[in-house]
C-alpha cells in the first residue's frame, strides 16, 4: 500500500501522484521511430521526461545544444560535469534538421553552460535559431537559456534571434541557489529575465523545482520576484533526485499545494502557470506563445 503524503514526512516509497502512465497514442509511436531511425538527439528521450508523451502528441520537442557536458555543477542535474568537447559547428544544422524531420509544430531549445567559451556558446545558439527558422519557416521556438554570466553582449545575440519565448530558470528560492545552483546567482537571474523583457523579448519565462527545503513563504517571494521582473510564464514542479550523488528530496509537494502557488501566480498577473508534480520547464510549451 501506498502512502499517500499529507505532512511534510518523506515516505518511503514515492506518493501515488508521481505514478506515469507509458506514453502511446499514433503521434508518439511515429516520433518515436524517427529519433531511433535517424538517432535524433532530444531531451525528452535522454532526459527520460514523464511528459514526453504529451509533448510529442501535441508536436512540441526539446533539443539540447552545446553537447552534454557543463562546465557547472548544480547539485540537482543529471547533465555531466566537466571539460567539454569542441563546440560542433555542424549542429545548428543538425538540429534544424531533426526539427524537419520529425516534424515539429514547436521547438523548445536548450543548453548546457559553457562558462570555457568567451562567447558563453551565443554563437551557437543564434546560429541555431537561424537555421531553425531557414529550415523550417513555420515552427514556432523557444529558448531555455543559461545566464551567460549576465554578459550582456551575449544575451543580446539571444534577442537578435528573437525567438516567440525566452525562458531562464531560477530552478529554486533565494536562500537554496547557493546549494542547488553552486555557481549561480539568484538576482542574476531575475536580471537576466528583466532585461530580455526591457529589451523587447515578448514572452520571457521560468521555472523552479520544489521539494528541496524550502518554505512556502520562500515560494510565493520567489514568484513576486518573477512578476517584478516583468515574467510572463512560471513552470512549478517536484524536483526529483537523479542519483545518489545529487541532492536529496526532502518533501515530495502534494496536488493541493501545487494548486495553490497556481492560483497565487494566476493572482499576482502571470499569463500562464504550469504547477504540478510531473511540471517541467518545457511542459505545454507550445501554449506559452499565446
Amino acid at each position: 500500500m501506498e502512502t499517500v503524503l499529507e505532512s511534510n514526512i518523506l515516505p518511503t516509497g514515492k506518493p501515488k501522484w508521481l505514478k506515469v502512465k507509458l506514453p502511446i497514442g499514433k503521434k508518439y509511436t511515429e516520433l518515436r521511430g524517427l529519433v531511433d531511425k535517424y538517432q535524433l538527439n532530444t531531451i525528452c528521450t535522454s532526459g527520460s521526461c514523464p511528459n514526453m508523451g504529451e509533448c510529442w502528441g501535441e508536436g512540441t520537442a526539446t533539443f539540447m545544444i552545446l553537447g552534454n557536458t557543463c562546465t557547472r555543477s548544480c547539485g540537482f542535474c543529471g547533465v555531466k560535469t566537466g571539460r567539454p568537447e569542441t563546440v560542433d559547428w555542424d549542429e545548428p544544422e543538425k538540429v534544424a534538421r531533426s526539427i524537419k524531420i520529425m516534424n515539429i509544430k514547436h521547438a523548445v531549445v536548450t543548453s548546457v553552460d559553457r562558462d570555457d567559451l568567451k562567447d558563453g556558446g551565443s554563437i551557437i545558439w543564434i546560429e541555431t535559431v537561424k537555421a531553425i527558422r531557414r529550415m523550417n519557416p513555420t515552427t514556432t521556438l523557444e529558448t531555455l537559456i543559461p545566464d551567460f554570466q549576465g554578459i550582456e553582449r551575449n544575451i543580446d545575440r539571444i534577442i537578435e534571434a528573437n525567438p516567440e519565448v525566452v525562458s531562464h530558470n531560477m530552478e529554486t528560492v533565494r536562500r537554496l541557489t547557493r546549494e542547488v545552483r553552486i555557481q549561480a546567482k539568484y538576482d542574476r537571474s531575475l536580471e537576466v529575465l528583466r532585461y530580455l523583457k526591457a529589451q523587447g523579448i515578448r514572452r520571457t519565462k521560468s521555472g523552479i523545482m520544489l521539494g528541496l527545503g524550502e518554505l512556502e513563504e520562500e515560494v510565493i517571494q520567489t514568484l513576486h520576484d518573477l512578476r517584478d521582473a516583468n515574467v510572463d510564464v512560471v513552470t512549478i514542479g517536484q524536483y526529483l533526485q537523479p542519483s545518489k550523488k545529487h541532492l536529496p528530496v526532502k518533501e515530495y509537494i502534494t496536488p493541493d499545494q501545487f494548486a495553490k502557488y497556481e492560483k497565487i501566480g494566476l493572482e499576482l498577473g502571470f499569463r500562464h502557470v504550469e504547477s504540478g508534480a510531473l511540471v517541467r520547464s518545457s511542459y505545454k510549451a507550445q501554449k506559452h506563445i499565446l
